[in-house]
């Protein structure tokens, strides 16, 4: 891997500034058009960053280079910043680095600084801890009692809190933002699954958490580091600067708030007793489970060590509340758009048939599983929704060593590769003319999870 000083960094940042104020900005309209109806330029100096600039925002446009890349495409970035990125929506490519050549492509250590507010869990592990973190959350979702406990929480906060807000909306007549509203319906509920505390974030009155706010900081933060030289922000985070201090206190934050939480579960464990009987989780919320883990089964995770616990929880609360809210928010505004859809979707719903047991007593959390599963094109629309607009937009992997796509691209050890979702699930060339086998599929799959 190139290694680059402080100086010739800014060199080329200085270089990209010029270009930018002084001929993008002064002549943006001819550039911009020139530039969306020709392949990306490799400029001296700036590399490819000018297209990236000027169409960070049309998707069509990274799809007509993928198009006519064949279907990979490589992005020169600047000199001396390590942000060349090689794009492929290749199916082929996709099952190589997935399935058939996995351990060869990690997360890597430039993500994990990234995401480093997250910590050490799901967002930035590899090999070995990820197998552990994965195969234990895995045993706690697929559990029944697991199910039911989540499926009774969801069904509240609907009944109770949203479905009354939505009407409370209606009879005032207020403009409301969709997605903040689904994205606090999901932290409320997120939170009480992961800790079994509720902060009632979504209600009337929309009050500010200090804990989602912590959360979107870090967002912003983390697409900021995306975009801008490593050294930048690696400076601005030493100094306590600019978004970077924001990144701090969010991390400062976390580290506050899931210490109570896990201070309180602890002793509410204690109260109870020792179980380590994981056999009923019918009430049990993943805090309580992962602070009672077997630790003979998954060797590289301690219950014991607060960290392992902060980011546990941080992670899962992302990973719930960003995708869901934002595949709710497509789905909702595409069927606003869509009125003939929404007839369709009414008339599935309001025409299957009750079974004996919902008429004879509550609904159970496995009728609701039932029902729901019988609602064959509102999940087809779903599915659609998200091929549009998919809530995970980009997958990057990092090379361990050098390698060979399919596709007949060299790959070297420690090279950056991005997967677009958003402009694989609009691309014809891959969805209608291309045939995927089974172990294709399972690459796809493990993609967009």
């Amino acid at each position: 891997m190139a290694s680059f000083g402080l100086f010739e960094a800014s060199i080329s940042h200085f270089c990209f500034l010029i270009f930018f104020y002084f001929l993008i900005k002064k002549h943006s309209g001819y550039i911009k058009k020139t530039l969306s109806q020709s392949y990306p330029w490799n400029w001296p100096f700036l590399g490819m960053l000018p297209s990236l600039v000027l169409w960070y925002n049309q998707i069509d446009f990274l799809i007509w280079v993928l198009e006519k890349s064949n279907l990979t495409f490589l992005f020169k970035g600047p000199w001396f910043t390590r942000m060349d990125l090689l794009f492929t929506v290749d199916p082929a490519n996709i099952h190589h680095i997935l399935t058939s050549n996995f351990s060869n492509y990690i997360k890597g250590t430039e993500m994990k600084e990234i995401f480093d507010v997250y910590g050490d869990a799901i967002f930035t592990a590899d090999s070995e801890l990820w197998k552990n973190i994965r195969m234990s959350s895995l045993v706690m979702f697929n559990h029944q009692g697991f199910q039911n406990f989540s499926m009774r929480i969801t069904t509240s906060k609907l009944k109770d809190v949203l479905l009354p807000l939505f009407s409370h909306y209606s009879e005032e007549g207020t403009v409301v933002d969709l997605q903040d509203v689904f994205r606090r319906f999901m932290f409320d509920t997120t939170l009480v699954t992961i800790t079994g505390s509720d902060p009632q974030s979504l209600s009337i009155e929309m009050p500010e958490v200090e804990f989602a706010e912590s959360l979107e900081n870090a967002g912003d933060s983390i697409v900021y580091r995306h975009v801008i030289p490593r050294f930048l922000w690696k400076l601005q985070n030493r100094m306590g600067l600019g978004q970077e201090k924001k990144m701090i206190e969010a991390g400062a934050t976390f580290d506050r708030i899931c210490a109570k939480y896990i201070d309180a579960k602890r002793e509410e464990i204690r109260s109870q007793g020792t179980d380590h009987d994981h056999s009923n989780k019918e009430c049990e919320d993943l805090l309580t489970y992962f602070i009672k883990l077997d630790t003979s089964k998954y060797q590289l995770l301690n219950p014991n060590d607060e960290k392992f616990l902060r980011d546990t929880i941080v992670s899962l609360i992302v990973a719930v509340r960003d995708t869901t809210s934002s595949a709710l928010t497509w789905f909702f505004w595409l069927i606003s758009e869509n009125p003939n859809v929404e007839a369709k979707i009414r008339h599935e719903i309001t025409n299957l048939p009750k079974t004996a047991t919902s008429q004879e007593r509550p609904w159970s959390p496995i009728d609701h599983k039932e029902f729901l599963n019988k609602l064959v094109y509102l999940h087809a629309a779903l599915y659609e929704a998200m091929r549009l607009y998919p809530p995970i937009p980009l997958e990057r992997k990092t090379s361990v060593n050098s390698d060979v796509l399919p596709s007949g691209h060299k790959i070297d050890a420690n090279s950056a590769i991005i997967f677009p979702i958003y402009a694989l699930g609009r691309m014809r060339s891959v969805w209608e003319k291309t045939r995927w086998n089974s172990s294709q599929r399972d690459g796809f799959q493990r993609l967009v999870g």
